[in-house]
């Protein structure tokens, strides 16, 4: 999750849903992202079958904004258009790619720091004390 000021979001203002846009603006320098969908500030969902930037109430048969309960079901919705305003709080985009030198297995930090924490934790067989063998039974 990546928060912007309204100041940095200003990039994002005008592109619609599918466009992929530079990572920069996301505080992801050498990635591309594309955007999926969003949501404005009294949280009706963006569909990308609306044109322009404004609510609209449209009739759905399935997809963003609708899940229907009975098969064939129809409902007027209102969803909001397929174009960012300054009325969308929230968007959602996914990874499209990464830059070339970018580790994809890295392992986060928090786990990274509790696996040196339990290597710490656990002895190691240098430190634990070695048995001796007893002499056998019947020699003295």
């Amino acid at each position: 999750m990546v928060e912007l000021e309204e100041s940095r979001a200003g990039p994002l203002i005008g592109r619609k849903v599918g466009e992929t846009i530079d990572g920069t603006i996301l505080n992801l320098p050498g990635y591309k992202a594309q955007i999926r969908g969003g949501s404005d500030k009294d949280g009706f969902p963006m569909n990308p079958s609306v044109h322009g930037g404004v609510r609209r109430n449209v009739v759905l048969t399935k997809g963003i904004g609708f899940n229907p309960e009975n098969y064939g079901m129809r409902k007027r919705k209102t969803v909001r258009g397929n174009v960012i305003t300054d009325e969308i709080v929230q968007v959602n985009v996914k990874i499209v790619e990464k830059p070339k030198g970018a580790k994809e297995n890295k392992k986060p930090e928090k786990q990274e720091a509790r696996e040196e924490k339990k290597a710490e934790e656990t002895p190691k067989k240098e430190d634990a004390p070695t048995p001796v063998p007893e002499a056998p039974s019947g020699i003295q």
